[in-house]
């Protein structure tokens, strides 16, 4: 367990947020390495070890020391990849700090949190209660509830509603959106900022009375596409799921796909705003040979 922890913290490459980090991540490995007492005691030794190292800018953020004893402590790893994660963390590594809108709140979020250091990451649950009990270990996170009203047993007909509605090609505030597949009902706040990244890692879509993801897959790229400038960096998780495919690839468009890691997918939606009259999809790249 320890050399796949190891192995974890390698992948994902957090040398990047600042100096100090990149010291602590190291004063982690080596105390991970060098002790195998029990998970309270862990804490105890890694903090002292921490305390008494001279960092080059004094102090650590409360929030990356947090992740780092969470993560050295716990036996539960992220639900994505090592590759999974390391196709975000290149994106944040040359964004953050930035916006961060993640659908879905779990055991990865606080390392979502820390990989954007210094920007905002929230995070949109459908479980009022798993909110409470997330926010109860970790107070820092910014996380709000999110209602869905659609079923993945019903997927196929809201495809079908989607791609024939001229309504849900215009590109138009989610909130003022005709389209059903739009969320109108998130906090307000939400709306009102430009999502430098987004992550779909939610709501539950793995059986036919879920919620499903198809109206978070199509809100994400609404929103993409309404910003002012610039462009968000999409990311939708289990493409291997019917809805995920066909979701992804219907409403962030084949032509903004950057790439495919596993079981991720990773869009670029550029502002539709900066340049009128774009089509809401790009015609598909050609197949590379």
């Amino acid at each position: 367990m320890r050399g796949a922890n190891l192995k974890f913290q390698s992948a994902i490459n957090l040398k990047f947020i600042i100096f100090c980090f990149v010291f602590i991540c190291l004063a982690f490995l080596i105390v991970r390495s060098s002790f195998s007492s029990s998970s309270e005691n862990s804490k105890e030794t890694l903090m002292s070890y921490v305390k008494t190292q001279n960092c080059p800018c004094n102090k650590i953020p409360p929030s990356l020391s947090d992740t780092i004893i969470h993560y050295a402590t716990s036996n539960i790893t992220p639900q994505q990849t090592a590759k999974e994660i390391s196709v975000t963390e290149r994106i944040l590594r040359r964004k953050s700090p930035s916006n961060f809108l993640v659908f879905g709140l779990g055991r990865d979020s606080l390392m979502w949190a820390s990989l954007n250091h210094g920007g905002r990451t929230v995070f949109l649950e459908e479980n009022e209660g798993w909110i409470s009990e997330i926010k109860a270990q970790f107070p820092t996170l910014e996380s709000y509830l999110a209602t869905y009203d659609t079923k993945v047993r019903h997927s196929d007909d809201l495809m079908t509603s989607a791609v024939t509605s001229e309504e849900c090609s215009n590109v138009v505030d989610p909130r003022k959106s005709k389209c059903n597949l739009a969320l109108k009902s998130l906090p307000n706040e939400i709306y009102e900022v430009e999502w430098d990244l987004i992550m779909v890692d939610a709501p539950t879509g793995y059986h036919d009375e879920a919620p499903g993801r198809m109206s978070a897959i199509y809100t994400a790229g609404l929103m993409g596409r309404n910003r002012e400038v610039g462009e968000t960096d999409v990311f939708v998780h289990d493409v291997n799921r019917v809805v995920e495919d066909k979701f992804s690839m219907e409403f962030l468009c084949e032509g903004y796909m950057i790439q495919q890691e596993g079981r991720l997918r990773h869009f670029t939606i550029p502002s539709h705003k900066a340049r009128r009259g774009r089509p809401f999809c790009p015609p598909p790249k050609p197949n590379s040979t």
